[in-house]
């Protein structure tokens, strides 16, 4: 990775500002944490595609957001989990040979991540099956659920911004 600028900084803060208000910031809080969740904040992963700075801004996002949950636990937990599977995801996902799927609405290297994304919610089962007792399958296959809508959802509306916003600067 290139040595950041004080633009990339700003970039990545500006990121994780807008993950967090989309995760803690009323009504979206009630969705975004637990054994049933949608995190909106989720979609963001996919500008990890077009520049990898905002992994960085993504996991801030994440660790930050995740305080209001469980405290340090899940901050390490969760912001962890997200920074090694985003990191993984986009430098797997990003060798696959472009093109799309369903008429041109999701590109198929960011469907192959969502899936890929959805299954490392094993770890957010985990946490949640010893934190609050919930049973394990079942909170791995809502969370995992829940992770998987929000991306598919981000990954045609990233894919859409990115047309008319330069993600890679």
């Amino acid at each position: 990775m290139k040595k950041l600028t004080a633009r990339d900084m700003v970039q990545i803060a500006l990121v994780a500002a807008i993950y967090i208000a989309l995760t803690i910031t009323p009504p979206f809080n009630a969705i975004s944490f637990g054994a049933y969740q949608f995190r909106i904040s989720e979609m963001m992963n996919f500008m990890a595609f077009y520049n990898r700075k905002y992994i960085i801004g993504v996991t801030i996002g994440c660790m930050i957001s995740n305080f209001f949950s469980f405290g340090i636990l899940d901050v390490f937990v969760g912001g962890g989990s997200t920074l090694v599977f985003l990191t993984l995801g986009v430098v797997l996902f990003s060798k696959v040979k472009p093109g799309y799927l369903l008429n041109g609405w999701l590109r198929k290297d960011f469907f192959l991540f969502s899936i890929f994304f959805s299954i490392s919610m094993v770890t957010i089962a985990i946490e949640l099956n010893i934190v609050t007792g919930a049973p394990f399958l079942l909170t791995w296959f809502t969370t995992a659920i829940g992770e998987c809508a929000s991306l598919l959802v981000g990954a045609i509306l990233i894919d859409k911004i990115s047309k008319r916003v330069d993600l890679t600067q």
